[in-house]
């Protein structure tokens, strides 16, 4: 079967249910081709394809559709074929049964429209009648007024009616021609009698058929009827007088250099000759192409100049040409729809990698030619963090043991980049640098990097060190404030951050303490009241800033461990959720930001302030030691704290969140033993 029809199959699809459907149509059929009009495929294709296309759309209510322009439902009933002589006939049954429109059965129009329909209708039906009695009949219209079936059955019964032929053609009393020039004239004819005896053959045919020239030779000796299919006789022959004709030569009878050569075939009409009782055959090569005359060895010469059969094979040649023209099209369109494809799939590779390097806004400008303006952001949250010893563990480590360190940290904090949705400026060595806010402007900028900050931290524990073989330790710093963000250099041009800003966040970081988030003031101002555990530090001397009091953030008191780090809820939290339901009927948070429109519950709101009161000490309360870069409770810690029960082993209560202590006196017991201790050796100074 042509191409043309899968192509239609494959139109209507793309037309009626998008190219996705063709694509998942094909899979199920296991058809990979892509068809060409003019070429030949396998029925079993095409029967696979409308297969698959009946299961999922119910193609042929679709076709039904579009063919009859109404709501109609088409099936097969039966599928039969049928032997014959003449050759094999297949029977389909179809039933096709309109529906009505649901809006005609619900409203029932009144007898003056449904009236004027009915008039419309029958203006409509005369007007066609009009115009066929006008196309058809020739004559004066007859007075006697006639019925339309009647004017349908005058124009069928030719010859009857007012259809009269009245043309008398007339004959000559003798042929005006010589025996010779008919021969000539006609170069392929036969005619034989009624015991298939030849009597006479046109020029060519004695050419290419040498043993027609034999005197009282049989025509069916020479040659053999492909169609119709009845027997070499006379009385058959006129039966089937109507019908064209091909015949083919017995390659048993021809030469033996001609039986080499494809089998002579003729195509033409019989004559019956009632005065002479002859039969003449008056044929023609049958050939489509040039390809099949060369094979034949013959030339256009040999074809009678009056005969069409030298045109129908100059227009199949060019129809050929045409075909092949329209094949290599199709195949280079198929080419280029694939190379478009994959190039588009490249495309969105290059465009994720840029879009990686910049920002999507930035990028689009830079593609297009344009210059990209500098802009001012009022206010964002930028983070910095190293990893502590980095130095140290680089000269005891190969080179390729700290790519692979580094790799590993940062592919984990690229990913938390993507979960909470900060902009990842640079790297530079151990160093990290992100900023909320920036390129898009967000109101909970400073809460997606505190979040990313507490995902860095535990991130960072599943990274070991190469030397030690434990995890490593982290210094983060964020700060709060206005920026000037803008793309510098032709080359490699980065989207770079200016301003004070960035090196505050820089010097939270230098002057943070290991697997400790360093908060500045403006940030701590940023994230008060939301949710967030911070404990101050008190005030320290900043290199380039002066005296400066700082914070560090803990935790976020409403988010768990799996929603800051993006990672799904595990069955032991869905088993410990439901077997606290009867508890705490409220569900598992989801991390939200306020740019997310989420109104927050008003019981969670109060407990966020509560939480805030509790877990913020002032600085005149809280009195810090370190030791050797470790934090110790001392007893003003301890100020304000109340405890559930008076057991050894109490549970602190602090908006959900329930921390294990041990007992009070256990903990100014020790705390008295570490003062001693440091009131022995002296000051410690504190780490960098």
């Amino acid at each position: 079967m042509y191409g043309f029809i899968n192509t239609c199959l494959q139109s209507l699809v793309t037309e009626k249910f998008a190219e996705v459907t063709w694509e998942q149509l094909k899979a199920s059929a296991e058809v990979q081709d892509a068809f060409m009009t003019y070429t030949v495929y396998d029925d079993a294709i095409t029967m696979k394809l409308i297969q698959e296309a009946c299961k999922a759309l119910g193609i042929i209510e679709a076709v039904a559709k579009d063919f009859f322009n109404t709501e109609v439902t088409m099936d097969i009933l039966d599928v039969n074929e049928e032997e014959e002589r003449t050759g094999k006939k297949e029977h389909v049954v179809f039933l096709i049964v309109q529906k009505s429109p649901r809006q005609l059965r619900r409203a029932k129009p009144n007898r003056l429209q449904g009236s004027q329909g009915i008039q419309r209708d029958q203006e409509a039906l005369d007007t066609a009648f009009l115009r066929m009695k006008e196309k058809y009949l020739s004559v004066s219209v007859c007075l006697v007024k006639k019925s339309r079936w009647e004017v349908v059955r005058s124009m069928v019964m030719l010859g009857k009616g007012h259809l009269v032929n009245n043309f008398v053609p007339i004959y000559p009393k003798r042929l005006w021609i010589e025996e010779k020039t008919f021969c000539n004239a006609f170069p392929f004819h036969i005619v034989f009698d009624e015991s298939l005896r030849v009597k006479q053959a046109g020029v060519n045919i004695q050419k290419y058929v040498p043993g027609l020239q034999t005197q009282k030779i049989r025509l069916n000796e020479y040659f053999s009827i492909v169609h119709p299919q009845v027997t070499f006789n006379i009385v058959s022959i006129c039966k089937f007088i109507n019908s064209q004709f091909v015949l083919k030569a017995r390659r048993e009878m021809m030469p033996d250099a001609w039986k080499i050569q494809p089998p002579l075939k003729l195509r033409g009409q019989m004559i019956w000759m009632e005065s002479m009782r002859c039969m003449i055959y008056m044929c023609s090569l049958k050939l489509r192409s040039l390809q099949e005359l060369e094979a034949h060895k013959m030339y256009l010469s040999d074809i009678a100049p009056h005969d069409t059969t030298r045109d129908l094979i100059l227009l199949n040649q060019q129809r050929l040409a045409e075909i092949e023209l329209s094949n290599q099209l199709e195949r280079k369109k198929e080419e280029l729809r694939v190379l478009s494809k994959h190039l588009t799939i490249e495309k969105k590779k290059t465009e994720t990698l840029l879009y990686a390097m910049l920002p999507e806004h930035v990028a689009n400008q830079l593609k297009e030619g344009k210059k990209v303006a500098a802009g001012e952001f009022k206010t964002c949250t930028i983070l910095f963090s190293d990893v502590v010893t980095f130095t140290n563990i680089c000269a005891a480590c190969e080179p390729i043991q700290i790519v692979n360190m580094l790799n590993s940290m940062y592919s984990k904090f690229d990913r938390l980049t993507s979960v909470h949705e900060i902009y990842k400026v640079e790297t530079i060595g151990d160093a990290y640098m992100v900023v909320g806010g920036v390129p898009v402007p967000t109101g909970s900028h400073a809460q997606r990097v505190a979040n990313f900050a507490l995902g860095m931290r535990i991130s960072a524990k599943e990274v070991m060190n190469p030397v030690t073989g434990e995890p490593i330790q982290i210094r983060v710093g964020i700060h709060t404030g206005p920026v000037l963000a803008g793309v510098v250099g032709d080359k490699m041009p980065r989207y770079c951050l200016f301003g004070d800003t960035v090196n505050t966040a820089s010097r939270m970081e230098s002057h943070g303490l290991p697997n400790k988030v360093h908060l500045s003031p403006t940030t701590d101002r940023a994230l008060e009241n939301q949710g967030f555990e911070i404990i101050e530090r008190g005030e320290i001397e900043v290199k380039g800033k002066g005296k400066m009091t700082t914070y560090f953030l803990i935790q976020n008191l409403n988010a768990s461990e799996d929603e800051i780090m993006g990672r799904p809820q595990t069955l032991l939290d869905h088993k410990e959720a439901s077997a606290q339901g009867s508890r705490d009927s409220k569900p598992v948070a989801v991390l939200r930001y306020a740019d997310s429109r989420k109104v927050l519950p008003k019981s969670d709101a109060a407990d966020s302030e509560d939480t805030r009161s509790v877990t913020k000490t002032p600085s005149s309360a809280l009195h810090e030691k370190r030791i050797v870069g470790s934090e110790l409770l001392t007893n003003r810690h301890l100020k304000g704290v109340q405890w559930q029960d008076r057991t050894p082993w109490g549970l602190l209560s602090d908006n959900g969140l329930r921390v294990r202590r041990r007992h009070n006196t256990f903990l100014m017991t020790l705390c008295h033993l570490v003062s001693a201790l440091c009131s022995n050796r002296g000051k410690m100074k504190p780490s960098p």
